[in-house]
């Protein structure tokens, strides 16, 4: 199975820290962000990665470059123009195959990495989700016996973590498009699987919690 880690972000949210450096690169616990998840993907035996890079590309490819370091191979997407998150996955897509992958956003800290049998019979989908965060508090799915719905008067987070199958994405438009619409409209056909991660995940969305996290990390180390 292959996996892409969405780093194509400008990282507004991240200013002033993402002036001159991109969101991906930002170091927590002493390495840039999306080296965890790559070292991550590795250890779960996952030895292909497509990344999507617009915002400082060149500065995350010079950082990554093929991926050698990390024991892995890293296949670059590049956007000359912002294409949100369904529009990148779309443009990836002669990288990734015709095999569901693994989706990765790539300023979340988190650990899950579902099985590739998670996603089974016709689905086209399976989401990892969390606890609703402060920042979060009212969720985005509900979750009844490995099922993702809308309906649920309870909910959780979306983790920034899925298997997707490329069918999810078959005849749409190109270029830049959400991907939440069409997971819901997934959701609503009743083809999307999920799980509850309930270990440590963070939204690396902003220097506060970036800050925050960090803290963590090195009160562990303690």
């Amino acid at each position: 199975m292959k996996a892409m880690i969405l780093a194509a972000g400008l990282g507004k949210r991240m200013r002033p820290l993402t002036d001159h450096c991109p969101k991906p690169l930002l170091p927590i616990d002493g390495k840039p962000l999306i080296v965890h998840h790559l070292e991550r993907l590795r250890d779960a035996g996952i030895d292909e990665v497509v990344i999507n890079v617009s915002y400082r590309a060149e500065q995350i490819i010079e950082a990554l470059g093929d991926g050698g370091n990390y024991g892995l191979r890293i296949r670059w997407s590049r956007e000359t123009e912002p294409l949100e998150t369904g529009g990148g996955i779309q443009h990836a897509l002669p990288l990734l195959g015709e095999m569901p992958f693994l989706l990765i956003n790539g300023d979340v800290w988190c650990e899950a990495i579902p099985a590739k049998q998670a996603l089974g019979g016709s689905d086209l989908a399976h989401l990892v989700l969390v606890d609703n965060p402060p920042h979060h508090a009212n969720g985005d799915f509900g979750l009844m016996a490995g099922r993702v719905n809308q309906t649920s008067a309870s909910r959780l987070t979306y983790a920034g973590i899925s298997l997707i199958h490329p069918q999810l994405l078959a005849g749409h438009r190109q270029g830049a498009f959400a991907l939440a619409p069409l997971l819901r409209a997934a959701i609503d056909d009743h083809r999307v699987s999920g799980e509850h991660f309930t270990g440590p995940w963070v939204d690396v969305g902003t220097p506060e919690r970036l800050a925050m996290l960090e803290n963590e990390l090195q009160q562990r180390k303690r």
